[in-house]
């Protein structure tokens, strides 16, 4: 059965010409139902980066799955979102005798990281909820998932519920890994590849918070490819290797979009780029971070929307709803949710013109 399209469909057809479009051409073209990205899959609801999560999101009406992918000593691509795997595994009790201090993207961490273990010893692992405020009920029962797991999980929901479900991955880290002889890109390239996701309109987005990995990536792939924004004074971490000034609030000036969309065909800003923060927690207007980046041809799904209340600026009197809403009404062409079910109720009430 040919899987159904619906709001995915829409957003596909029009992001594939994106990158040929500009103004008000790709205004024309841009979906009128922005996505909802499962960030770390549902993970506002299971722990991050498992097929639990994963495939909860799908349940939940996401567009897409979003897995972190670091490497193993062997190569594999695994789902965590750092490679230090003290805080979402029980691996000091597994393998106390692991423990060490590596300094990653310039910050000295100690710790237990998975490219000191196979991808046999990783699977002896099991997740547990990163964050002491969530649910931990699910601690302990789900394992670490590989590349090829999630994306299998996806082709068996499609079939399942009739449905294109689309995979953001995300590489960590690249530069480390590359230095350690453990480079993500190629390895990723070939998994999609393998899985059929080869096509510029292929239901996948590559992102990364550093330039020179999507520039490779550009080179070995036809997918398309999406720059992370951290905080605005912070660097790519390749940028503080090569000795390149820029932060990444110089990122977001229209000659650096510019720039950005020779190799990439979307963004994805700290939300916090898009409606600044004051000191005591309120919000400032909306600055032009979307309407630039839409001019420059590039989509837009900045992150992270989260429910829970000490994530919720106070202008949004506890009701996340009002976030998700005020984003859609700025044109972003989608979100990263740590709770997709809220972030499709929230696009069903923006799409209806009810607040």
């Amino acid at each position: 059965m040919p899987a159904t399209l619906s709001y995915f469909a829409a957003a596909v057809l029009a992001l594939a010409v994106l990158g040929g479009l500009a103004g008000e051409a790709l205004a024309q073209a841009r979906p009128a139902a922005p996505l909802v990205i499962g960030h770390r899959g549902a993970c506002g609801h299971r722990p991050e980066h498992t097929l639990a999560s994963y495939e909860l999101a799908i349940d939940l009406g996401a567009d897409f799955i979003e897995p972190d992918l670091v490497a193993t000593k062997d190569g594999a691509l695994v789902a965590r979102h750092e490679n230090d795997i003290s805080g979402t595994t029980d691996v000091a009790a597994k393998f106390p005798e692991r423990k060490a201090k590596k300094t990653i993207d310039g910050t000295e961490i100690e710790g237990f990281f998975t490219e000191d273990f196979t991808l046999a010893e990783i699977k002896t692992l099991r997740a547990k909820e990163r964050l002491d405020f969530r649910d931990h009920s699910y601690d302990g029962q789900f394992a670490i998932p590989t590349f090829e797991e999630i994306i299998a999980l996806v082709k068996r929901k499609e079939t399942e519920t009739g449905r294109i479900v689309g995979i953001y991955p995300e590489t960590k880290h690249p530069t480390y890994f590359r230095g350690i002889g453990l480079p993500l890109e190629g390895r990723l390239v070939e998994i999609l590849n393998a899985n059929g996701y080869d096509k510029a309109d292929s239901p996948v987005f590559i992102q990364s918070f550093e330039i020179q990995n999507l520039k490779d990536l550009r080179q070995m792939t036809k997918v398309r490819l999406v720059f992370l924004y951290d905080e605005p004074d912070m660097r790519p971490y390749d940028f503080i290797v090569s000795g390149d000034k820029r932060t990444f609030a110089d990122l977001l000036a229209p000659e650096a979009l510019a720039e950005i969309a020779g190799f990439a065909q979307g963004i994805g800003p700290w939300k916090r780029l898009i409606i600044k923060e004051n000191p005591d927690k309120s919000l400032n207007a909306p600055n032009t971070v979307v309407a630039d980046a839409h001019a420059a041809g590039l989509t837009v799904h900045p992150y992270t929307f989260r429910n829970d209340p000490r994530y919720l600026a106070p202008d949004y009197a506890g009701d996340p709803i009002q976030e998700y809403v005020q984003f859609f009404k700025l044109g972003v062409d989608g979100v990263f949710s740590d709770f997709p079910d809220t972030a499709v109720a929230a696009r069903e009430v923006f799409l209806s013109g009810n607040k």
